[in-house]
């Protein structure tokens, strides 16, 4: 990633695209107070940096879909490899490398509409470099996803009202499935490379004719099958440290833990998880002595974590879906 300076500006773009990733350079601008050129020119030097891209998403749930998160410990020398090879599963939509290459963290889709397809765990390599394996299913998010972060914060709540509006997501917490159509699996991979493709490249890769790309995208958005996700390199905002945390809770004290935790700038995700421990959180910070501070003051003032288990990210292998990678 290239050596790039915010300002306010950017960061206010930033966070314009992350309520809403396709929202126009007119209506980000209008929202900013400067003009359109000015943040098409910021946008295009943050996405050329790597360090900036905007995702479509698929709701996984809403698809009959289940998501899990899967740990696996090996020996040093095999970590790497690895790792690159989980990344390189269409399955899979993160993956880091933790605690000095001993240990894989990744997220993985188990499609219930095939049957017969085996979890990624009957995939894994039979071999000796591989020394422990847990999987265990992700249940509520209570940061990521439709749910931004919060260290991304830089407008005011009508600056946000403005952009949202017009916008139409369905609601997240629902049973209801959607089913993909013809065209569909084309239209989502163009988007999960880049949310902000136009709808004329995205009608060539469809087949579509430009109108009809609208009025799916509209279809699958107002289902909640499909949001955008703005994907940021932490060390663009300054953060030098990413860890994993895994703590246990009291299931009566779960839900209002973790939406504590949605209000910390420091937690990227957050989810509630089926295992020993039922709480699971990715948060980056300036450097170490932040970490602690975050770990004992943060964390220290939440009284229903009973245990928490903490391993550093030092490298992302795969994040957000379509591989990308610092």
């Amino acid at each position: 990633m290239e050596n790039v300076t915010l300002d306010e500006v950017d960061r206010g773009l930033l966070h314009a695209l992350q309520v809403d990733g396709r929202a126009s350079f007119s209506r980000i601008a209008e929202v900013l107070g400067v003009s359109d050129q000015r943040v098409a020119r910021r946008y295009r030097r943050l996405r050329s940096s790597g360090a900036v891209r905007v995702v479509g998403v698929v709701d996984r749930q809403r698809l009959g879909h289940q998501s899990w998160a899967i740990r696996l410990r090996c020996t040093p020398d095999a970590g790497a490899s690895i790792a690159e090879a989980l990344a390189r599963r269409p399955d899979t939509f993160w993956v880091h490398l933790l605690s000095g290459g001993t240990e894989i963290s990744c997220g993985a889709i188990q499609r219930l509409d095939r049957e017969r397809e085996p979890l990624l765990l009957t995939k894994l390599a039979r071999t000796n470099r591989v020394l422990a394996v847990s999987a265990h299913r992700t249940l509520h998010m209570f940061v990521g996803g439709r749910i931004g972060w919060a260290g991304l914060a830089a407008l005011s709540a009508d600056q946000v009202a403005h952009l949202r509006a017009g916008r139409v997501y369905g609601p997240r917490d629902t049973a209801e499935h959607v089913t993909l159509g013809p065209g569909d699996d084309a239209l989502l991979a163009e988007l999960s490379r880049d949310g902000r493709t136009g709808h004329a490249d995205l009608a060539a890769a469809t087949g579509w004719s430009e109108s009809t790309v609208r009025r799916r995208m509209d279809q699958l958005c107002a289902a909640g099958a499909l949001f955008f996700d703005m994907d940021v390199l932490p060390q663009l905002l300054d953060y030098r440290v990413e860890a994993q945390l895994w703590m246990s809770v009291p299931p009566a004290d779960l839900d209002a833990t973790g939406r504590a935790l949605a209000e910390h700038p420091e937690v990227a995700f957050a989810g509630a998880t089926t295992g020993p421990t039922n709480l699971a959180a990715s948060v980056v910070c300036r450097d170490d002595t932040a970490f602690y501070r975050y770990l004992t003051d943060s964390l220290g003032a939440l009284p229903a974590i009973r245990h928490i288990e903490t391993a550093p990210i030092i490298r992302t292998i795969k994040r957000a879906g379509a591989g990308l990678t610092s």
